[in-house]
């Protein structure tokens, strides 16, 4: 069994699913898995490739398979946690019972997962085309030539988030305004989800660097 991460157990001794999460944990190890904590969260990962993490809701906790959209799921236990999620899919449960009788498909599951990392497969790349541009959004562009060329220089995936971020407000002032306020982070050429704050150590993501400064 691998090594066990003293952050990933400072988590499962705080978490009041415990002792389901233990059992994933143990599970995710004894498949070959390395154990670390990323986002707050254990995570598990095949030579450098995440293949699952662990979390936990009120009212269940998940195992959940990176590029869980490629896997057959012959047992369909599988399930997409948001309807705007391409490729994450994960299985929930409520007890230990739940974890132990289906032991051996997860171990199944996750050795899957590992072959689809090891044959490099990628998960197709969605252009955003069936993402409609809201209104609000194509005035600016008109408006905005400049803009409209920094929307369109970033990469598909970071467009699609913008147009679900935007299009998620009913109402069309809140739509203005969610423009409005990401319209310079757009013309840096940054993604929704992209740390802005230039101290982070694993760009585009955020690792936390700004919270040290703000603790000094």
């Amino acid at each position: 069994m691998k090594v066990k991460d003293n952050n990933v157990t400072k988590y499962l001794s705080d978490n009041p699913w415990e002792t389901e999460l233990s059992q994933l944990r143990d599970l995710a190890l004894t498949c070959g898995l390395t154990e670390s904590f990323k986002w707050r969260q254990p995570c598990y990962s095949f030579h450098g490739k995440n293949i699952v993490i662990l979390g936990s809701f009120k009212s269940y906790c998940i195992i959940s398979f990176f590029k869980g959209v490629l896997l057959k799921d012959d047992k369909s236990l599988l399930k997409k946690p948001g309807k705007n999620t391409r490729s994450g899919r994960i299985i929930p449960f409520t007890n230990v019972e739940e974890i132990l009788t289906l032991e051996t498909t997860l171990k199944a599951y996750i050795q899957e997962a590992i072959e689809v990392e090891k044959a490099g497969t990628k998960i197709p790349c969605n252009t955003g085309e069936n993402t409609p541009i809201p209104e609000e959004l194509s005035s600016l562009m008109k408006e905005d030539a400049t803009f409209k060329k920094a929307f369109f220089n970033l990469t598909p995936g970071r467009q699609r988030g913008y147009l679900i971020y935007f299009s998620g407000a009913k109402q069309s002032k809140t739509r203005a305004s969610r423009i409005k306020k990401y319209k310079e982070q757009i013309i840096d050429g940054f993604g929704f989800h992209d740390c802005t704050c230039g101290l982070t150590q694993k760009p585009p993501n955020c690792d936390g660097s700004h919270k040290k400064l703000q603790k000094q």
